[in-house]
């Protein structure tokens, strides 16, 4: 897959509530930061602990989906808003794909607001 289509796939599923098995989209070693969190998971279990610790309770809508390629063919940026009981939250993610999985993701969501919008 491409950095492209692994993007749109994770989005796909964590828009339709099945986080089951998008760690699978990420590289043994894949180094995951959150920079307003701020975290850091490392590999691909420290993803799939992450990905179960928030799955269920969650829904996250993507809109307004933008994927920009880069002149590193490895690298895409992505941006887009998820929709969150109605109310919407932007978000940023850089990500590098290599032979289809995710070796390296920067992702900047507003974690916070988030959280916010999950108590009510």
């Amino acid at each position: 897959m491409t950095p492209r289509e692994v993007f749109q796939k994770l989005s796909a599923g964590i828009g339709s509530g099945d986080w089951s098995s998008l760690h699978l989209l990420y590289a043994d070693d894949a180094e995951v930061e959150m920079p307003f969190l701020p975290a850091r998971l490392q590999g691909r279990e420290q993803v799939r602990e992450h990905f179960a610790q928030h799955a269920g309770g969650i829904v996250l809508e993507p809109r307004d989906v933008r994927i920009y390629n880069t002149d590193d063919p490895e690298v895409v940026v992505a941006e887009w808003k998820y929709d969150i009981r109605g109310r919407l939250v932007a978000n940023i993610q850089v990500l590098r794909v290599r032979d289809g999985l995710i070796v390296e993701t920067r992702d900047y969501h507003d974690h916070r607001q988030i959280a916010e919008i999950l108590r009510g």
